[in-house]
């Protein structure tokens, strides 16, 4: 290994230990809510399509309000931001640990809870609209540049560990102590996750046009994003990959009705992409993946895909664990060459506005994704579904290779080392 890598550059610096610690809460919880909703509302309906709709209620404002978060951030101080993001979620929080109430249930009806709960994933969609690009940023005031590369890799792996534990917990937590306590245990998590922000101190606005008028704000961040090939094309594959490979929106039907393997398994299934993902990615600090790219990004999402197609096919518990544990091992790759795509391509005072377009584009894609296999379930079957997103991707992958030949021969690695000596 060279003697030029340092798998540990970003961790020497406190502060940034500490946004990982108060990350991982953070994630944690908002994972761990995502199944329970999950499994709480397809246990009242049995019906695929209100797994889609959580999506859509998720991503409409996530959507919507993003290029305005982006902007919003980009003129703010960041760690505020931050807290005022997990204050929102908390919130959230306590209204579902209310909604999950047997005595509320009773009082006002299955179809008056499920209205509510969709209520308050369309709230969570308008904080992550936010939390997405006040993060991006804060790293980059945490750190120096020099660092920018193994920070983004350290910081996605935190939140990959987290997204391994918080639904394998959200399963555990079902089956012990059931929804509503389990909802409690997220409130506990995202108040720890407040109170460590509050060991970060606040950080300088490094954006000179304070006051700038948002349209025009808007504009510049657009079209930055849309004149580098290399962000762009990044964001474009990710985003359909993932958009048709939203499987894992369906898996409390695989778990209750294909696999019939309960809230433990479905906690299983849930984390295994994840696990993956996580291994990748704590692989790539010592073992950078920078040199060739953009082969590696494609033959990871052609990766990715095959790995749906057999999940969709599969019968078998352990089979079906071992094909998602696959999809997330290679979308880490996808992950972790993106985020370093975006830590030295975009400029500080631009960071919100590009963080929040990488948030349309790939972090909606998973609720659209949600949304998609929720559709696409109710109209081909479940089964079908998944393997018509997964095939799906495969098509994506062989028309970005074939008409993108600058992204084929796209490599990072001299780029990553100009980017460290002009930090020094």
């Amino acid at each position: 290994m060279s003697k030029s890598v340092d798998p540990y550059a970003a961790l020497r610096f406190r502060e940034f230990n500490i946004f990982l610690v108060a990350r991982f809460a953070m994630v944690f919880a908002w994972s761990m809510q995502f199944i329970v909703i999950e499994w709480q509302v397809y246990s009242m309906t049995k019906d695929p399509w209100s797994l889609g709709i959580i999506g859509l209620m998720e991503v409409i404002p996530a959507v919507s309000t993003a290029l305005i978060a982006g902007h919003i951030v980009d003129q703010k101080e960041k760690r505020n931001l931050l807290l005022k993001c997990i204050i929102g979620f908390t919130l959230i929080g306590f209204g579902l640990f209310l909604l999950s109430s047997p005595t509320i249930s009773l009082e006002m009806g299955s179809k008056v809870i499920l209205y509510a709960i969709y209520v308050l994933v369309f709230l969570g969609g308008i904080v992550r609209a936010f939390l997405g690009p006040t993060i991006f940023s804060l790293i980059a005031l945490i750190v120096p540049k020099k660092a920018y590369p193994n920070a983004a890799t350290w910081s996605s792996t935190t939140w990959q560990m987290a997204a391994v534990l918080g639904p394998a917990m959200a399963g555990l937590c079902i089956s012990w102590i059931g929804v509503q306590w389990s909802m409690l245990v997220i409130i506990a998590f995202s108040i720890t996750a407040l109170l460590i922000v509050f060991n970060i101190s606040q950080k300088p606005i490094l954006n000179t046009k304070i006051g700038e008028p948002m349209l025009q704000s808007l504009t510049e961040g657009l079209r930055f994003v849309f004149r580098s090939k290399a962000i762009f094309g990044a964001l474009t594959l990710d985003m359909i990959a993932v958009l048709f490979g939203g499987a894992v929106a369906l898996l409390p039907v695989f778990a209750q009705d294909i696999l019939q393997v309960g809230s433990e398994g479905f906690g299983i299934l849930r984390a295994a992409p994840a696990v993956g993902a996580a291994i990748t990615m704590i692989g790539s600090t010592r073992f950078p993946i920078h040199k060739y790219a953009g082969k590696k990004l494609l033959w990871a999402v052609f990766g990715f895909g095959i790995s749906i197609i057999v999940f969709g096919l599969s019968t078998s518990f352990w089979l079906s664990v071992f094909a998602l544990f696959m999809s997330g091992a290679l979308d880490g790759i996808s992950m972790v060459i993106r985020q370093t795509i975006l830590q030295l391509k975009t400029p500080d005072e631009m960071r919100g506005r590009v963080a929040s377009v990488n948030s349309m584009f790939v972090g909606s894609s998973n609720e659209l994704g949600a949304f998609e296999s929720g559709a696409t379930a109710k109209l081909m079957g479940t089964v079908t579904a998944v393997v018509f997103g997964g095939t799906m991707t495969l098509l994506t992958v062989g028309i970005t290779a074939f008409v993108s030949p600058t992204f084929r021969k796209l490599d990072l690695q001299t780029a990553v080392a100009e980017h460290e000596a002009t930090s020094q």
